[in-house]
C-alpha cells in the first residue's frame, strides 16, 4: 500500500470558495455593541414613527403632538424586549435565520405588549394606522440593515480551491508515478505487447517486480475453465490481460484465481470503469446525443443486470456478459475473492490492478445488487445484527472500507474522505436521509432505540479507543446518534460527544433522550446537518 500524500496536482480550471472576514464586533466590547444596537433600534423606530405620521393627511405636526405618548411606551417595551430576546444582544445574529427569529419574535411581543396596555388602560384614540404602521415599517427596515450588516460581516475573500479529482487524477494522487515502480524488463513488456497494448503493457510490467524464480502466467481469457484447467501448482503471479468487464462469473473467476497462487501470490487485471466508459462513449458520440442515449443505457446495462428478476434475461442475452463495472465495484469483487489491493495505475482509459492474495475468498456476494442492503453492525454486548439500509453505494463497496481509509482517511465529520464508493443518486439520498428509511425496522425489532450512540461497522468500530469500545456495547445503538447534536469534526471529537451523551443517559434517561431528540431536529432542520 502506498503512502497517503497531499494533493498536489496543478489545476487551470479553479473554483472559489468564501472566507469569512473577522466581525466588526471584534474590534470593540460587547458593552459597547449592546450601547451601539439600542441607539440603531431606537432610531430605526424613530423613523418609522415618522414616516408613518407624514404619510397622515393631517400631517406630521399633529400626529406628533398627540401620539407621542404611544411613541415613547412602544420605544420602551421594544428596547426591554429586544434585550431579553436577544436581538440586541452581542454575537446572538449570525445568519438570516437568526435574523430573522430574532427580529420578527421581539417585534411581534413588542407591539402585542404595547396594544394590550393600550387597551388596558382604555386608550383607544391612536391611530391605527401609525401604531401597526411603525411596528411593520420598523420591522422592515431592521431586516433590510440586518441583512446587509451579515453580508458586510460575512464579506468573502476569493482564493482558489482546486477542482474536485477526476477519477483518474484520484488514482495517481494516492498511487503517484514512480511511488512503487519497478524498472519494466524490455522482454517482459515485449511479450505482454503481444495480447495487448504498448501502453498497457509498460503499465502491467512497471507493478511487478519478476525475478528468476518468478512462477508467473500470462493468460487472457475470460472463461473460469481455462484457470481451473491450468497445472495444480502454486503460481507467484498470474496476469489476465482480459478486462474484467469480459470475464463471465466474475466471481466464479477471482475465486478460481486465488486457488492457484501461493500464500502472497499477485494477481493482476484490468477494468473499463463507469467513469472511463462514460468518457468513452461521449467521444465517440455525437456532442449531445450522449445524454439522449445515457437513459437508455442505463436501464439496459446497470438495471436489467442488477435486479433480481431481470438478472436472468441479461444472462441469457449475453451468455453470462459481466454489466459494466464501478472502480469501487471491481477492487469489492477483488477483496471479496481473497485479495488486497496493492497498487492502481491508469494505462488511457482502462485502470490497471495489482492485487495480493491474503485469505480464502469470502461467500459470493450475489444478491449484492438489491436496492435494500443489511449492512452487519456492533450491537449491544457486541452482538453484530444487520442494520437495513438504502443502497447508497456501488456493489461490493462494502468489502473495501479498510482500503478506502488506508487511502484517505476520515474528513470532517469522521466520514471517509474522497469517498468513490458513493453513487451519484447515492449522494442525494443522504442529503434527503432516505438512506436511512430502512432502519426504521431496526428500530421496530428492537436492534436500535431512536436515540444513542451510532451503530457501527466492525472496522469503524475497531478505530474507537479500547476503554470507549468497552463502554459502547453496554448500550443499544439509537437510530438518531448525538453526533447531530453536537457535530463533531474528527473521530476524537466523535468519542468525547458520545461519552458525553452516555454520561448524561446514566443519570437521566428519558431527559437525556428528550434533550438530544430535539437538539438534534434544530441542527438537521435549521443548520442542514447531515453525515455525508
Amino acid at each position: 500500500m502506498t503512502e497517503r500524500l497531499s494533493p498536489s496536482i496543478a489545476l487551470n480550471n479553479v473554483n472559489y470558495y468564501f472566507v469569512p472576514c473577522s466581525s466588526f464586533q471584534g474590534k470593540m466590547s460587547k458593552h459597547k455593541v449592546r450601547i451601539y444596537n439600542i441607539v440603531g433600534d431606537l432610531v430605526i423606530l424613530a423613523i418609522s414613527f415618522l414616516l408613518m405620521t407624514i404619510m397622515k393627511p393631517a400631517g406630521m405636526r399633529v400626529y406628533l403632538s398627540t401620539h407621542y405618548p404611544f411613541f415613547i411606551l412602544l420605544a420602551f417595551i421594544w428596547v426591554i424586549i429586544s434585550m431579553l430576546n436577544g436581538k440586541i444582544e452581542p454575537g446572538r445574529i449570525i445568519n438570516m435565520r437568526t435574523l430573522l427569529a430574532r427580529v420578527l419574535s421581539s417585534n411581534i411581543i413588542a407591539i402585542s405588549v404595547t396594544a394590550l396596555i393600550m387597551y388596558a388602560i382604555r386608550e383607544y384614540a391612536f391611530s391605527r394606522a401609525v401604531v401597526l404602521g411603525t411596528a411593520l415599517t420598523s420591522t422592515m427596515l431592521e431586516l433590510i440593515v440586518g441583512t446587509l450588516y451579515l453580508s458586510f460581516q460575512k464579506a468573502t475573500v476569493q482564493e482558489p480551491e482546486a477542482t474536485p479529482l477526476t477519477e483518474k487524477e484520484l488514482v495517481e494522487w494516492t498511487h503517484p508515478p514512480g511511488m512503487s515502480d519497478v524498472s519494466p524488463n524490455p522482454h517482459f513488456v515485449e511479450q505482454l505487447r503481444k495480447g495487448t497494448t504498448e501502453e498497457r503493457a509498460e503499465a502491467i510490467a512497471s507493478m511487478i517486480n519478476c525475478s528468476d524464480n518468478t512462477k508467473l502466467y500470462i493468460i487472457s481469457t475470460g472463461e473460469v475453465f481455462n484457470i481451473l484447467s491450468l497445472p495444480e501448482e502454486e503460481y507467484s503471479c498470474i496476469i489476465n490481460l482480459k478486462r474484467l468487464n469480459s470475464i463471465k462469473k466474475l466471481d466464479d473467476f477471482l475465486d478460481a484465481v486465488n486457488a492457484k497462487l501461493s500464500s502472497y501470490g499477485s494477481f493482476v487485471c484490468s477494468v473499463e470503469t463507469l467513469d472511463q466508459r462514460s468518457k468513452r462513449l461521449k467521444n465517440k458520440m455525437v456532442p449531445g446525443s450522449y445524454y439522449l442515449f445515457a437513459p437508455f443505457d442505463f436501464v439496459m446495462k446497470r438495471v436489467v443486470p442488477r435486479l433480481r428478476w431481470t438478472r436472468g434475461i441479461w444472462n441469457v442475452l449475453t451468455n453470462w456478459a459481466n454489466p459494466p463495472l464501478s472502480r469501487a465495484e471491481a477492487l469489492g469483487r477483488l477483496c471479496r475473492a481473497g485479495f488486497e489491493i496493492r497498487s492502481e495505475k491508469f494505462a488511457g482509459n482502462i485502470l490497471c490492478i495489482l492485487a495480493k492474495r491474503r485469505s480464502k475468498p469470502l461467500p459470493s456476494n450475489n444478491s449484492g445488487y438489491g436496492m435494500i442492503i443489511a449492512l452487519p453492525r456492533v450491537g449491544r454486548g457486541g452482538e453484530i445484527f444487520n442494520a437495513f439500509k438504502l443502497r447508497t453505494m456501488h456493489p461490493y463497496s462494502e468489502f473495501i472500507q479498510d482500503y478506502v481509509y488506508t487511502l484517505h482517511d476520515l474528513q470532517q465529520g469522521g466520514k471517509m474522505k474522497h469517498d468513490f464508493r458513493i453513487t451519484p443518486w447515492g449522494r442525494v439520498c443522504r442529503r434527503i436521509w432516505l438512506d436511512e428509511l430502512p432502519m426504521i425496522v431496526n428500530l421496530f425489532k428492537g436492534d436500535l432505540k431512536l436515540i444513542g450512540v451510532r451503530p457501527l461497522s466492525k472496522h469503524y468500530f475497531d478505530l474507537y479507543s479500547d476503554d470507549m469500545r468497552a463502554r459502547r456495547i453496554k448500550y443499544k445503538p439509537g437510530l438518531i446518534p448525538p453526533f447531530y447534536a453536537d457535530m463533531p469534526k474528527n473521530l476524537d471529537e466523535i468519542q468525547i460527544s458520545e461519552s458525553k451523551y452516555l454520561d448524561e443517559w446514566d443519570k437521566h434517561p428519558v431527559r437525556t433522550d428528550v434533550k438530544y431528540f430535539f437538539m438534534s431536529m434544530m441542527n438537521i432542520l435549521f443548520r442542514h446537518a447531515r453525515s455525508n
